[in-house]
């Protein structure tokens, strides 16, 4: 029955391992972002057959050897990772010396000599905490290891009848339970130097080759190196509870920011709407702004002209008017190269040439001018009106700052009620914010 557990254990091991590494190919700590998660170590250090926890020692006197290791390591989150440890050398022990108690031990068996042939485990390795819980990444990280593997050893026993193979020429093939802990430096986003300290528990009683019947065990202190593997930083030492913590911050942070936008935008619109006001008062009502007016005092229900001051020929002079193609052509030249401040009725540089060019024509031919500003269905409706209305006030300020006359300019906002196209789309709308105009 062991024997078969010997054969099927090391294969059932590597299965855990490459099924483990199946099922977390992107762990939540490196979706987005590249880290290394494959390592590989050597250590060496001190081999004991005894643990300082306590329990019965065969041998009375317990020596130290050396030992050395190798170890294969995938890390599935900043605090879990597999490990596939590798350790072999001596371990010594004789009764050359009396126990504390001062007892002396005469057992038959004098001393051992084991070969630690080979030492296979797969450990699962914790990272306890990070030492720095806001630094996103650490220089120091403790961790605890536990696991189950194989070991295979061969004892070589000293008698009054001399030295000999405890069990002949075979290794002796045993389960082990390693328990360990360690501190891991880093060194370089690539390499660190391993502390460790590990408690191996044998499945039986032969390893100092004097049956008892109690369990062996030996411990195992090493220092060594690891080198992580492939580019980007080191999974282990990464901390998401700092980087959770940075990229709240960074939220608070734009929030902030764009409510500071929002509320110098307010303050924009505002002082526009003040300026607006400013422009369009009109204080003797003959429809020239004061700005433009020359006559501010005007009584009411003088006939003026462009610059507020009555016309000389009070009388009404019926003419019939006659709007022509060429006519027409100038005014959907203006309509066509019409722009405005985003959000506002201020109007672009760009659009004078053409409007000055309206301007002329009301004066040359003393046509009348219907303004009607629209716009899309973005934002409120009363917003909508109220800029319809400040823009086509706008057009209607400029033309008379050119010379047309104020009294035959009208200018009438419909918000988005009167819509040409679908607003579904951007092209839609785009005709949809717009200021006919019509002579007659």
């Amino acid at each position: 029955m062991k024997l078969q557990l010997f054969k099927t254990l090391p294969v059932a091991l590597a299965g855990l391992l490459i099924g483990s590494v199946a099922s977390a190919q992107e762990s939540p700590a490196t979706s987005s972002t590249s880290f290394k998660t494959w390592s590989i170590g050597v250590n060496a250090g001190v081999l004991t057959p005894l643990s300082p926890l306590g329990g019965k020692n065969d041998f009375s006197n317990n020596k130290s050897s050396l030992g050395y290791g190798l170890y294969i390591k995938k890390q599935f989150t900043p605090y879990f990772s597999l490990r596939l440890d590798g350790v072999r050398g001596k371990l010594k022990g004789d009764n050359t010396e009396a126990y504390e108690s001062g007892v002396v031990n005469n057992s038959p068996v004098r001393a051992f000599d084991t070969e630690l042939s080979y030492s296979g485990s797969l450990n699962a390795v914790v990272n306890m905490f990070n030492i720095d819980m806001f630094k996103k990444e650490n220089a120091l990280q403790l961790y605890a290891s536990a696991g189950a593997g194989i070991a295979g050893y061969k004892p070589t026993i000293t008698t009054a009848a001399g030295s000999r193979l405890y069990a002949g020429d075979e290794n002796i093939n045993e389960l082990i339970i390693p328990v360990g802990l360690g501190a891991k430096f880093k060194i370089s986003d690539a390499v660190n130097f391993d502390l460790g300290w590990t408690i191996t528990f044998l499945d039986g009683d032969n390893l100092d080759g004097y049956y008892r019947g109690g369990n062996d065990k030996y411990n195992y202190a090493y220092a060594g190196l690891e080198f992580a593997l492939g580019s980007g930083k080191q999974l282990a030492f990464h901390n998401p509870v700092a980087l959770t913590y940075d990229e709240a911050l960074k939220a608070k942070q734009t929030a902030e920011g764009l409510k500071s936008d929002l509320n110098a935008q307010k303050a924009d619109n505002a002082k526009l709407r003040a300026e607006l006001n400013d422009i369009l008062k009109d204080t003797d009502g003959d429809g020239v702004a004061d700005k433009l007016d020359k006559c501010p005092d005007t009584p009411a229900g003088t006939v003026v002209d462009g610059s507020g001051c009555p016309l000389k020929t009070p009388e009404k002079v019926v003419e019939k008017v006659i709007v022509t193609e060429e006519d027409r052509k100038v005014v959907n030249e203006a309509i066509k190269n019409l722009e405005f401040d985003l959000g506002k009725a201020t109007i672009r540089s760009k659009s004078y040439a053409s409007l000055n060019r309206v301007a002329a024509l009301l004066v040359q031919k003393n046509f009348s001018l219907k303004l009607a500003g629209h716009t899309d269905n973005t934002g409120s409706k009363e917003l909508n009106l109220r800029l319809s209305k400040e823009r086509a006030e706008s057009v209607k300020a400029y033309l008379v700052s050119q010379g047309a006359n104020a009294s035959r300019i009208e200018a009438t906002g419909y918000g988005m009620g009167q819509p040409i196209a679908t607003n579904k789309t951007a092209a839609g709308r785009q005709q949809n914010r717009r200021v006919e105009f019509t002579l007659y």
